[in-house]
């Protein structure tokens, strides 16, 4: 175990600002990161998310669909520094769900992108809750592609959903994408589960 920390430690310590970001690096990250580990210009095949849908497994409904206007002619485009970031509203709802299905609807420029990758880490303030690591494969150049990844979601105590109900957007994540083991493109995102309760609040 101590040879696994000291290896764990070597990578980080190793890599200096302008060194590539590999899948190794970001999966031994202590946190979640105060800024962007890559720009919008590292995303050399101009990938562009369409569409963001999660569904529940066990119960088939639907908790979020997100769709942008996808051109139907498929262009080199660069990715708005906005677009990297987003805060989602759940209910509290949300936290007793055990596997969820995420359905991502994308477009490639003119590159054929080799070993896509997602890994995401989701943390509530500096916990690490879990990490999410899903091999999305070849895609080729100006391409519509569309995927579904299956999270399964963590067990959590009645105590950490209280805190994490009541303190929305203290859970994060990092989501890094790569091709070839090379980093281009790094999105953040924030989470609420309290979507309900300040109308209740209010009526009362």
């Amino acid at each position: 175990i101590g040879g696994g920390l000291a290896a764990e430690e070597e990578v980080l310590l190793d890599w200096k600002p302008g060194d590539p970001v590999t899948p190794q690096y970001v999966l031994r990250l202590p946190g979640y990161t105060d800024d962007y580990l890559c720009s919008p210009e590292d995303n050399i095949y101009n990938i562009s998310f369409s569409r963001f849908k999660i569904r529940d497994l066990e119960g088939g409904s639907v908790i979020l669909d997100l769709k942008r206007h996808c051109p139907t002619e498929i262009k080199d485009v660069i990715e708005l520094d906005a677009v990297r970031f987003i805060q989602y509203h759940f209910s509290p709802a949300f936290l007793n769900l055990r596997e969820i299905g995420a359905t991502l609807e994308f477009t490639v420029g003119g590159k054929a992108v080799n070993k896509f990758r997602l890994i995401e880490r989701h943390y509530f303030r500096d916990l690490l809750m879990k990490t999410f690591d899903f091999e999305i494969g070849f895609c080729i150049p100006y391409s519509r592609n569309t995927c579904e990844h299956i999270y399964c979601l963590p067990d959590l105590d009645s105590h950490t959903i209280e805190d994490m109900i009541s303190h929305p957007f203290e859970t994060r994540s990092d989501s890094f994408y790569f091709a070839n083991n090379t980093l281009i493109m790094h999105h953040k995102a924030e989470y609420s589960f309290s979507q309900g309760l300040e109308l209740n609040e209010n009526q009362t």
